[in-house]
């Protein structure tokens, strides 16, 4: 099984890219290939440009999502809401709307935020965007990263012992409901 991991964050130090590469190596232990996704060259959604020629990052990405079993998505909040570049990456995928590589591929979600709600509320915004582009979201349990800035050690790895279990607890369920829809 292969999944895709993208970030909603560009930064060098981001918060929800380190979450994913942990969410990677548990999913290596489960026999599960995560590979992340740069979202960084994706240019704004432009419907001129949305013809039988994509520009390369964007083929790039709709190849990725095609050839994956399923996405974890990992959100930072802004402003309550998702990140206009995650947005914008999902604008492209979505399309042609209702048949796009989005529509029906197994989606999880992982938010990693500095606040005391480690995301929700970006989390809320993301699965409903994702329900526009018919993309199933697992659901149960949350994984919500509170306090990210503290949650990391200097090796990338999760600090808290629980932390990293409900991480593996997230991912374990993911891939069984995943497995499931296959």
């Amino acid at each position: 099984m292969k999944l895709l991991g993208i970030s909603g964050s560009l930064r060098a130090g981001s918060l929800n890219t380190q979450l994913l590469k942990v969410a990677a190596g548990v999913a290596a232990k489960e026999g599960v290939e995560l590979t992340l996704f740069d979202i960084s060259e994706v240019p704004l959604y432009n419907g001129d440009l949305d013809g039988d020629v994509k520009p390369a990052a964007v083929q790039a990405l709709l190849d990725a999502i095609a050839q994956a079993d399923g996405l974890v998505l990992a959100t930072p909040e802004y402003n309550y809401s998702i990140s206009g570049v995650l947005k914008n990456t999902l604008d492209w995928a979505s399309r042609p709307a209702f048949n796009s590589v989005l529509t029906h591929k197994p989606c999880a979600v992982l938010s990693a935020s500095m606040s005391a709600l480690g995301g929700a509320r970006a989390q809320m915004h993301l699965r409903s965007v994702l329900a526009a582009t018919l993309s199933p979201v697992y659901l149960e349990p949350d994984y919500l990263l509170a306090a990210a800035h503290t949650a990391f050690n200097d090796d990338g790895e999760l600090k808290s012992a629980d932390h990293q279990q409900r991480l593996e607890q997230f991912m374990q369920g993911y891939l069984s409901w995943l497995k499931n829809k296959q």
